[in-house]
């Protein structure tokens, strides 16, 4: 019983149709990240509850795991905000496990109407993430316009080669954990870039090999110092310097449309694992304006249309 009064004392979901809910934000984030250069930061952002996200992450903290190392159980499932997390993170790997498949052969029939969706749905959270800066002044311009050119150089950038030490994998996976709550920069593509997407993957169909588990290890062990250093870090700047913060991401969102245009020529590519990666492309105008070209542009419309409906919501909530 003291558990469960653990449980429910804790922020989150408090009935079945806010748990259904958080699921429901899970999913669209999870989604995202099956989106080469797509981030579930930008969903969580999109549906209004990227501060909690942030929040959740940062609440694993030393009582946690003073309380964990006592064996006091009770004591350590009332500290983090595990009511919020589980059901979103239920809804992240659901999505992830059943979309994948998916995802990928949407990707590869009809690429130019799943980034015209995603297009449209990123170009209108720009406008709703932007109104949240607060004041407009020069200093939030200039880091907005700075975000962006930033995020536009990243998500053109190339892979290279890297070290294969567990202290790189280690670095590797607290940059690309990082990343994966950025909205507008996907943690996968990060891994692609510092040449370890392959590496950790392949580690991936064999954990049981003693290498690979000291590589997983690794990677698992970067990716939460990472992201609990970095949840910290961008916690203080929300809540210090809200306005240059927010302009920063709404940045990196605005520079990230680079990778999402729907029209694309590639120039490079890699097969891992069976699997096509594009190492290099560049956007190219509509080849046609025909009825394909109007499927595209309806689908922007209904991307962008979601998120305003979503914002509307939210605000309807709220009031």
């Amino acid at each position: 019983m003291n558990l469960i009064k653990a449980w429910n004392n804790g922020p989150g979901p408090n009935s079945i149709r806010e748990y259904l809910v958080v699921i429901l934000k899970g999913l669209c984030m999870g989604v995202a990240d099956i989106i080469p250069g797509v981030s579930g930061g930008t969903m969580a952002f999109i549906t209004g509850i990227y501060d909690q996200l942030i929040d959740s992450i940062r609440s694993f903290n030393g009582e946690f795991f003073k309380k964990l190392v006592k064996f006091d159980l009770t004591g350590a499932i009332a500290v983090p905000h595990l009511k919020f997390l589980i059901p979103l993170l239920f809804g992240i790997v659901v999505a992830m496990v059943s979309m994948a498949r998916i995802i990928h052969e949407l990707l590869l029939t009809h690429p130019v109407q799943v980034w015209s969706l995603f297009f449209g749905l990123i170009a209108s959270s720009i406008i709703v993430v932007g109104k949240r800066v607060g004041n407009f002044s020069v200093k939030n311009i200039l880091f907005g316009v700075l975000g962006a050119i930033f995020s536009f150089i990243l998500v053109g950038l190339i892979p290279v080669s890297t070290p294969d030490s567990l202290w790189f994998v280690f670095l590797c996976a607290s940059i690309s954990i990082c990343a994966m709550i950025l909205p507008g920069i996907s943690g996968a593509f990060i891994l692609l870039l510092l040449g370890k997407y392959e590496y950790i993957t392949g580690a991936l169909r064999n954990p049981a090999n003693p290498e690979n588990t000291a590589i997983l290890i690794a990677f698992a062990c970067g990716c939460a110092f990472g992201i609990s250093l970095f949840s910290r870090v961008l916690h203080y700047f929300l809540e210090k310097h809200h306005g240059v913060t927010v302009s920063i991401l709404t940045g990196f969102m605005a520079g990230a449309m680079r990778k999402i245009w729907p029209w694309k020529e590639v120039l490079d590519s890699i097969v891992v694992r069976g699997k096509t990666h594009v190492l290099s492309e560049a956007n190219i105008l509509p080849p046609a304006y025909d009825a394909d070209f109007a499927m595209a542009v309806s689908l922007m419309v209904v991307g962008f249309a979601i998120v305003i409906f979503l914002e509307w919501v939210s605000s309807a909530q709220k009031g």
